[in-house]
Order: structure tokens, then sequence, then C-alpha cells
């Protein structure tokens, strides 16, 4: 027993407890959220699952603690085992054991064993960071070679690729942005950044008049110019949020009032339309608040990484935290296309709950192995 108590207490001094508070604390609320939408009417039955959304989350900090307690050198070098894993059941979702739920296009989830489902391309997320940030740290700062850059490209758009496949292309935006804002930090010359947005300035009509983008998705974007555009079709999921998010007005009507306003997928991309619509103005800044704690909490643990495998793989788990939270929110405010994007900790969702604990786990080794050794390789 001495032993194990003794384990715990060098854990807990070890941890970042302060990440612990803001993901626990999101995790939480979003519990009270779901509970409240079902009192109060706000989703059709069976669109939340409370004891599989709870079960998530007590999974999901199992994952943090475990992961947390591994040495993330070892983690990222283990890459032979997690990357064939998580590919192979991104494959999967290409066969007949695909699955499209409702509310959505893509064909980009899998049954687990009959009770729910499971997206496969968040759990590549985590393997995708560590890779990439295995990649880069072996590069040691000579990335704008040609010879190191279009292999660091080809790494980066292989998933990307995978993903667009399964026509998720909110998810592969996240992937986007955890590509282009590792290889930032990783030290991406200015240069290339300037002529890439260049490249996609002019490429943009190009896509625009192309296949690329098909109807649906160009009258999301359209819609952002003029919310009025179609309201009973492709504006009709922001109009609905738009009404929710101002009917609450400075406090809110209250989580559990028996009424509340329809909108589609409320529980999940739209959630944040709730939130404003129960606790207000208030409960909105709280809100963006507590994801900003977060985000800034992953800032500070990638600076005081003591190398750049660290430093990179915070980075890659701050891109996902705050790509996420910005687009979601955007989606609501009705200044970004509707691309189903979750919020983090916040939107019901098993595996982008367990997904994001895994990542914090992530953050939190690097947090702890760095305060117990000023290096492990030299950069």
């Amino acid at each position: 027993m001495k032993k194990i108590a003794s384990a715990i207490w060098e854990y807990c001094k070890a941890t970042d407890k302060l990440l612990w508070l803001f993901c626990l604390s999101a995790s939480a609320f979003s519990l009270v959220l779901l509970s409240s939408m079902q009192y109060n009417h706000a989703v059709e039955p069976g669109d939340i699952s409370m004891p599989i959304q709870t079960i998530a989350v007590l999974l999901g900090i199992i994952s943090a603690l475990v992961v947390s307690a591994f040495d993330y050198h070892l983690l990222a070098k283990l890459w032979k085992l997690h990357v064939p894993l998580t590919v192979f059941l991104v494959l999967l979702t290409y066969t007949p054991l695909g699955i499209t739920p409702s509310g959505t296009k893509n064909k980009a989830w899998l049954s687990l064993f009959g009770i729910t489902t499971f997206q496969p391309s968040e759990l590549l997320k985590i393997s995708f960071i560590l890779t990439f940030a295995l990649h880069l740290s072996k590069i040691k700062g000579k990335i704008n070679s040609p010879r190191n850059l279009f292999p660091l490209i080809l790494h980066g758009m292989i998933p990307i690729g995978m993903i667009l496949l399964q026509r998720d292309v909110g998810s592969a935006l996240v992937f986007g942005a955890i590509f282009v804002m590792m290889l930032f930090v990783a030290g991406l010359s200015w240069k290339i950044v300037i002529a890439s947005l260049g490249a996609v300035i002019v490429a943009a009509p190009i896509v625009w008049q192309s296949d690329l983008l098909n109807e649906f998705q160009k009258q999301r974007i359209l819609v952002i110019f003029n919310p009025e555009l179609d309201l009973l079709n492709y504006g009709y999921q922001q109009w609905r949020g738009r009404i929710s998010l101002g009917s609450g007005q400075l406090f809110g009507r209250g989580l559990f009032t028996g009424s509340s306003s329809f909108v589609p997928v409320v529980h999940n991309d739209f959630i944040f339309a709730y939130i404003g619509q129960v606790l207000g103005f208030v409960g909105c800044v709280a809100t963006a608040a507590l994801l900003l704690c977060i985000c800034i909490r992953i800032l500070v643990n990638s600076m005081r990484a003591k190398d750049a495998l660290g430093c990179y793989i915070c980075t890659g788990v701050f891109a996902i935290m705050i790509f996420q939270s910005v687009v979601n929110i955007g989606m609501v405010l009705c200044v970004m296309p509707v691309i189903g994007v979750t919020l983090p900790f916040i939107s019901c969702g098993g595996t982008s709950v367990v997904t994001m604990y895994l990542a914090m786990g992530l953050v939190m080794s690097v947090h702890a192995y760095s305060k117990r050794k000023k290096k492990f390789f030299e950069d």
C-alpha cells in the first residue's frame, strides 16, 4: 500500500494539475449541458446516451492517466504499433463496415459491438501528432531544405488524403491545421509561408469552378456571406443556431426550465448555441474562457518542454484545441461554414472526448518528464 500511495503522490507532484482542473471542469460542464438538453427536450430521444457519454469521459480520464505516466519519447518511438492500428481502423470505414450516421454524409464511423459508434480518424490524430513530431525532431532545424521539406509534406498529405476519401472535410481541415502549425513552429521559412498563401489565393477560384467542391459545400460557404440566402435549406442550421444563441440574452433561460428552441445537431456541432440559450452571453464567455485556459496551458507546456519533440507534440495538441474551438464557435456565429467540427470536451461524442484526453495525456507526459530530467537527447 505504501508503494502505491508513494507512486500516486509522485504522480500528483509531477503532473500538470492546472490542466487536469481545466479539462475535468469542461467535462463536468458538458455532462450537465447534455443532461439539460434531455430535460428541456432540446434533442430527439436517442440522440444522447448519458451512460455512454459518462463512460467515455471516464475512459478518457483513465487513458490520460496511463499515457501521461509514460515517457513521450517512448510513445513516439512506438509508432510501428499505433500507426498500423489507427490506419487499419480508418481503412475499415471504406468497406461495408463503414457507417454514415444520420445528420452527416461522411462515411467515417465504425460500429462498436452494435452498442455505439466511433470515429477512427480521431485516434489517427494522436498517431499523426506523435509521428510528425518525431519526424520534425529528427530533422534538427533543417526543415526548409527541399530534401527534408518534401518528405514532411508527403507525411502530412497521406492522413489528410485518407480522411478526404471519407468525405469528412472538417476532420481533414483539423489534420491540416496540425500539419501547418507544427511546420511553422519547427521553423518553416516565411518565404515558403507567403508563397503558399499566394498559391492558395490563386487556386481558390479554380477550385470553386471545378468539381472538387460539390453544390452542398458551395452553398454552405455562400451562406456565410449572405445568411438569409437559403434559410429553409443550406442556411437552416445556422439560422436556428443564431436564434437559440441570442434568445438567452445576458444570463440565459436556465439549464432546467423544461423548454428550448430547436437547433439541428445541437448536442454536437451546435452545442455553443445551446450554451447561449440556457446560460446567455455570460455562459458563452465563460465557456470560451475555459477553452482558452486549456489552450494557454498547452502552450505553456510547449514552451517549457526540454527538447524539440516535446515542443512539437504540445504544438500538435494545441492545434486541435484552438482550431476546433474557433471553427465550432465560428459556425454558430455564422462567420465560418458548417463543416462538422466538435467543440473540444464540450460536444457530445465518445470518440472525441477520449481522443482529447489522450491528447492531454501527451501534454502531461511532456510536462512531467521535462521536469524530471533536463534533456533526453540533444536537439
